[in-house]
């Protein structure tokens, strides 16, 4: 029903930025969750950000609150991951994610198992 496509990945210096692009197809994202993910330590992948298609949610990783953001255009119907002042720890294989929204009504998923669509990642790179 939903794919994505990420894109925008590459090898920053440390103190640099980047944009991460998610490009979806298959159907309007008015009512859809979106976020971006990273591997954590213990195999399952971490919420970096999301955000509610439809506007009033967003959340950001205490480890990237004030130097990430997450952004979508509707009429590209794309995600962007804004990715400032980037440090060492950022390196990792970033996936574009998504669910329907209307399970979601009060606060935002953070699990991935509560994300039905997924990009194949693109690969940030920060060296120091």
């Amino acid at each position: 029903q939903v794919q994505l496509v990420e894109s925008g990945g590459g090898l920053v210096q440390a103190g640099g930025s980047l944009r991460l692009s998610c490009a979806a197809s298959g159907r309007t994202f008015s009512s859809y969750v979106m976020g971006w993910f990273r591997p954590a330590p213990g195999q399952e992948r971490e919420s970096v950000a999301a955000l509610r298609w439809s506007g009033g949610s967003l959340y950001y990783a205490d480890s990237v609150k004030g130097r990430f953001t997450i952004s979508r255009d509707s009429a590209k119907k794309a995600v962007y991951l804004q990715m400032s002042n980037v440090k060492p720890e950022d390196t990792a294989v970033y996936y574009c994610a998504a669910t329907p929204a209307s399970s979601y009504v009060y606060g935002l998923p953070h699990s991935e198992n509560e994300y039905d669509y997924w990009g194949q990642g693109t690969q940030v790179t920060v060296s120091s």
